[in-house]
């Protein structure tokens, strides 16, 4: 009967070959254990049964295969939420919760849209940590709005959902607080992405066009003049974003990149 620390060693070695391939394997475990990933190392004797083990083997297969950890748990954590994740929806990121951190700060109340919502990840966190603001969530993607309906049931909140490219959903409608994380890869580095993003996560919800700006000048032309305004940006995108909106205000995530425009 292997133990924990048996297959913790195992799992790494096979997985030796992946990016943080050994970090990924704990998560997996630690996962199928029901434990925090550090308090492996509190239970490294421990046997595992046949059912853990076989779990195990299934998801570490998948993982050398490059699926992104993820999609095999199934689920993450961001910004106080618990966020279920599949291949329908972009897999949220970490300078996603800066660009969340700074909203929450100012939107304490009025009406909020979440366009592009994807996961949800956004509107459904920013419902959380401010229960005053009406929330409605949008996505050209039935498949993702299905998804993030999940997300909030799962989270406790009452959002609303509504089916739409960008701004179509909203026609008549006003807002006070508008965020948008929209698709921004170009063409061409679609093409060079690493094969755990390319092969696996949505290339709706990727790629923006051949420049990748494509989604920021349609909104330029269509946002409302007063409602404050959250876009998470491509890195190198800054200097046409700020030809697209003069008057917005650029920062940067925790790399140092222009990563947000505030309007």
């Amino acid at each position: 009967m292997r133990t924990t620390g048996e297959i913790i060693q195992l799992s790494g070695q096979f997985l030796a070959g992946q990016k943080r391939g050994k970090r990924i394997a704990e998560e997996i475990i630690a996962h199928v254990l029901g434990v925090q990933r550090l308090d492996l190392y509190l239970q490294y004797d421990k046997p595992l049964v046949e059912t853990e083990l076989v779990r195990i083997r299934e998801m570490i297969k998948r993982a050398a295969k490059s699926e992104p950890v993820e999609y095999i748990l199934g689920e993450l954590e961001f910004f106080g939420c618990k966020i279920r994740v599949d291949r329908r929806v972009l897999i949220p990121r970490p300078e996603t919760e800066i660009l969340v951190e700074k909203i929450a700060g100012q939107a304490k109340s009025g009406v909020l849209w979440d366009v592009c919502c994807g996961s949800g990840c956004i509107g459904i966190a920013l419902k959380k940590a401010n229960p005053d603001l009406q929330v409605f969530l949008s996505d050209i993607s039935k498949d993702a709005l299905a998804l993030a309906a999940e997300n909030a049931k799962l989270n406790g909140v009452e959002v609303t959902f509504l089916q739409g490219d960008l701004l179509e959903s909203f026609k008549g409608q006003k807002a006070d607080w508008i965020v948008c994380n929209p698709p921004y890869v170009t063409e061409d580095e679609y093409q060079n992405l690493d094969p755990s993003v390319k092969d696996f996560e949505p290339k709706l919800a990727l790629v923006g066009g051949k420049s990748g700006t494509e989604y920021y000048e349609r909104l330029a032309s269509t946002l409302p003049k007063d409602a404050h305004v959250f876009l998470e940006i491509g890195s190198t995108q800054a200097k046409r974003l700020q030809e697209l909106f003069p008057s917005a205000q650029i920062e940067n995530d925790w790399a140092g990149h222009p990563r947000y425009i505030f309007i």
